[in-house]
């Protein structure tokens, strides 16, 4: 999560530079470019390593809980009254095994849990997958209290039984814990993608937006935007992924920061523009700052 801020800065602050001037502007055009894509590409096969990962991790999982099944199908159906003694040692051993296994999957995946959460790649197919696995592990938990009363009505006697049950209250306490500890880091993710979503407009005169230091003007000069030394109480801060329309309440307004031409249109209602964003994505894809100039 901190790359990809990381990589938004970059790129935004990468796309405020003012341009350059003499024999040197397509050098210093083409290293630009070449650090842009240097760090998307440096992203992007960070988003696929952690997805791989994420995957291999689900994978084992799910062949650990079709072993544990098989394992349990294979006592369930064992006449256990009649067992030898060495058989009950090994249906004991057997159950402990379950018993750990089942403690293991379930950490193994509040873990991955935790992962996709923070995931730049966590979409429905994987959350339905981590819903399944947990019911996998509910169903697992309800067969072996089923394997339990067997075993009692059959009189055997579970090797350390009581240390089992006591691990397992050990293990809900920290179940529940954990459960807390999710719950502060999910608040903590959706503040941080909230604040990933977060963008900046603002609109006003060129005297109003030199005031407010958001361009720099001179004689026989072009306007150019500041990097950073602006006031920030005049941008209106905005959801990037809900924001499609800006009322500019002017006849006449320019757009001077860099968002590409294609992603956006400046429309007139009633002798009053006004800003349509036609592809998010692209729009902020440079800057998650709009300036616009009104006469």
């Amino acid at each position: 999560m901190r790359k990809i801020l990381y990589v938004i800065w970059i790129i935004g602050g990468l796309s405020m530079l003012p341009s350059c001037h003499g024999g040197n502007e397509a050098d210093r055009e083409a290293q630009r470019k070449d650090s842009i894509n240097a760090v998307l590409q440096d992203s992007i096969n960070t988003a696929n390593a952690e997805r791989d990962s994420l995957m291999e991790l689900m994978s084992d999982i799910s062949d650990g809980m079709a072993r544990i099944k098989e394992m349990e199908d294979y006592v369930s159906v064992n006449n256990l009254s009649s067992e030898t003694p060495d058989r009950k040692k090994q249906l004991r051993e057997d159950m402990a095994m379950i018993q750990r296994d089942i403690i293991e999957y379930k950490n193994r995946l509040a873990q991955l849990e935790r992962r996709l959460k923070q995931s730049t790649n966590y979409n429905k197919n994987m959350q339905n997958m981590v819903a399944n696995l947990k019911r996998q592990i509910e169903d697992q938990q309800n067969t072996i209290s089923r394997l339990n009363d067997q075993l009692a009505a059959a009189h055997i006697q579970i090797k350390n039984l009581n240390q089992s049950v006591d691990s397992l209250t050990t293990v809900n306490k920290a179940v529940t814990q954990e459960k807390e500890e999710a719950q502060q880091e999910t608040k903590k993710l959706t503040t941080e993608v909230n604040n990933l979503s977060a963008c900046y407009y603002v609109i006003g005169s060129k005297k109003e937006l030199k005031k407010n230091k958001i361009i720099e003007t001179g004689f026989m000069r072009k306007d150019k935007i500041l990097e950073g030394d602006f006031e920030m109480a005049y941008f209106t801060k905005a959801d990037r992924r809900t924001l499609s329309e800006i009322p500019l309440h002017s006849k006449k307004a320019k757009v001077l920061t860099n968002h590409p031409k294609d992603s956006y249109e400046i429309v007139e209602h009633g002798n009053v523009k006004t800003l349509k964003i036609l592809n998010p994505d692209k729009f902020w894809e440079k800057s998650n700052f709009l300036v616009v100039q009104i006469n």
